[in-house]
């Protein structure tokens, strides 16, 4: 090959590699429902995860291709540049500080709610009184410190990485939180919901660097969802009408 046309090739790679724009999603109801929105804007992932080995994934948008990643490294690939944007729980969001993201969008998808579950039978009431003091087990410590600080209690926190139904089973804590969808998780271990925390939804979150040098196609992906997530409430508001 001629070194002219070594020169253009690298030229054009370089273009490609500086053009694409990465988007970082997990696996499971937040990848679900992210390219279930997507897809309503006409982008659709070539390849399925559950079938693939591929942890990036091609799309039918030339310039954009998805990063399969944990839950709990989205913010921190898009934080460090490894993805321009991604998707990501409310709660994982708050455990990483969100330092270094630029949060455009609650995409109002993956729902579900924070709270403190504690067995049948404990007098939570009492031992959650102002000024008590709790140990409690959770895969979220931030959350769960500030939202008991906020009621003046004092808590030992365990951090726990799964399986929390049985740290109060198993006397390791008074009392978990976590989060809840349909609650029969707890209901199937004695466990009871005893206290809301927050609602949690996924947030798209965009590295502020690389908005300011891939202006255009970021602006483009968040107008897309954007779009997308306007087609549903739309029908809402229309049934309410």
């Amino acid at each position: 090959m001629a070194r002219s046309a070594v020169v253009e090739a690298q030229r054009d790679h370089f273009v490609i590699a500086h053009s694409m724009i990465t988007l970082a999603l997990s696996k499971g109801r937040i990848f679900d429902e992210s390219i279930t929105l997507l897809a309503s804007v006409g982008v659709h992932v070539l390849d399925d995860p559950e079938t693939s080995r591929k942890l990036i994934l091609g799309t039918n948008q030339p310039d954009l291709r998805v990063l399969l990643v944990r839950a709990t490294d989205v913010p921190t690939y898009v934080e460090y540049g490894g993805a321009e944007i991604g998707v990501t729980g409310k709660d994982v969001l708050i455990e990483h500080g969100g330092a270094g993201l630029y949060q455009p969008l609650d995409l109002r998808i993956a729902r579900c709610h924070m709270a403190v579950a504690a067995p049948e039978g404990f007098d939570y009431v009492h031992a959650a009184r102002r000024g008590g003091r709790l140990t409690i087990a959770t895969k979220y410590p931030t959350i769960a410190r500030g939202f008991f600080a906020g009621k003046g209690v004092h808590v030992d926190l365990i951090k726990l990485y799964g399986s929390m139904e049985l740290a109060p089973l198993t006397g390791l804590a008074d009392a978990i939180v976590d989060l809840v969808s349909t609650g029969k998780t707890l209901q199937a271990n004695h466990l009871i919901e005893v206290e809301h925390v927050m609602d949690i939804s996924s947030r798209l979150v965009v590295n502020q660097a690389a908005l300011k040098l891939k202006t255009e196609p970021i602006r483009r992906l968040i107008e897309a969802f954007k779009k997308a997530i306007a087609v549903p409430a739309a029908r809402a508001a229309a049934k309410v009408k």
